[in-house]
């Protein structure tokens, strides 16, 4: 099943509150490669086109690329997670959609079943995609099973911890690294 089964809410995704709070997180990483898969508004690509010397930033929405204006950057690229790719990155990110729903309605959010389904399917798409010894940070929330996704990223051989929390009024953010 492709991750666009569903017809697209919205071509433009504004940054938001989980954006920023992976923006604090990870202002300070650098390094050579890195990879914002489900780019969205550019945002997190930009940013780490600031600390890094090739930054790709991906998303499953071609128009989506196509719009990014305020936060546009080189290397874009429109694919499933970073399954068009065959380059190994230092560090990964991912604002992940990660909202438990019965179906897919909004790929900016929707993750499916627990909210691990389309999770799922970009972590194995990006797990082809780290360094030995790169690392992979990823948003999810309280309202969706983050730890079967802590879970299956262990299981994937990554050593996870959460290196931060954000509560806000319905749910809880988590960012996760997961290290190769």
């Amino acid at each position: 099943m492709s991750l666009q089964t569903k017809s697209l809410k919205n071509d433009e995704y504004p940054p938001s509150e989980d954006t920023f709070f992976i923006a604090n997180n990870i202002e300070n990483e650098k390094g050579n490669y890195a990879l914002d898969v489900g780019s969205g508004s550019g945002y997190l690509t930009k940013l780490l086109s600031e600390n890094f010397s090739f930054v790709v930033g991906t998303d499953i929405n071609c128009e989506v690329l196509q719009k990014q204006s305020s936060y546009k950057t080189k290397n874009l690229v429109c694919c499933n997670g970073s399954d068009a790719l065959k380059i190994k990155f230092d560090f990964i990110v991912c604002n992940l959609p990660y909202l438990a729903t019965n179906e897919i309605i909004d790929i900016a959010t929707d993750g499916g079943a627990e909210g691990f389904e389309i999770p799922k399917k970009i972590f194995d798409s990006a797990y082809q995609n780290l360094k030995e010894n790169g690392k992979f940070v990823f948003v999810t929330s309280s309202l969706s099973n983050y730890q079967k996704l802590i879970d299956y990223a262990q299981k994937l051989g990554l050593k996870t911890k959460i290196i931060a929390r954000k509560k806000l009024f319905f749910e809880e953010l988590i960012l996760v690294e997961a290290l190769n």
